[in-house]
């Protein structure tokens, strides 16, 4: 079955809502599951197979910067010895594909691995990243798109 052009979601209508608030300045999101894995040899062989010992959640939000989102309110935090959680949602529904249908994940028990407090170059847009890290237990997709 071929695929036309209108059948490929574009992440151009693509969102994110950070405990529970759209994030508009939204540039590019990125969540995944990496397996970590440990070798087990094989007897009687020179192969060697291998076996997932755990999973491991990371990913990356990335914002135009518009305003000081989440800057004060983590700084806090961790200045506090506090480790705050929160809640990531990420939705893909493209308005010109043919059954109009949505992807949806929600990552809970997200935490942040890093701050920016500033960064800049002279006559370039700013962004700030967002790196998170987040129990795989703790996804869901409510919506998948279906063929």
């Amino acid at each position: 079955m071929a695929v036309k052009a209108g059948q490929q979601i574009l992440g151009t209508y693509g969102k994110v809502w950070w405990d529970g608030e759209e994030v508009f300045e939204v540039e590019s999101f990125q969540a995944s599951i990496k397996a970590e894995r440990e070798d087990v040899p094989m007897p009687d062989t020179l192969s060697v197979d291998s076996r997932i010992k755990a999973l491991k959640g990371e990913g990356k939000l990335k914002i135009k910067k518009v305003f000081s989102r989440g800057l004060s309110k983590l700084l806090n935090a961790w200045k506090n010895g506090e480790d705050p959680r929160s809640q990531l949602i990420g939705r893909l529904k493209d308005p010109q594909t043919k059954n109009k249908q949505s992807e949806r994940v929600v990552i809970d028990n997200v935490w942040f691995n890093e701050l920016t407090l500033m960064d800049f170059e002279l006559g370039k847009k700013l962004e700030t990243e967002f790196p998170f890290g987040f129990t795989p237990d703790d996804v869901s997709f409510p919506d998948l798109i279906q063929e």
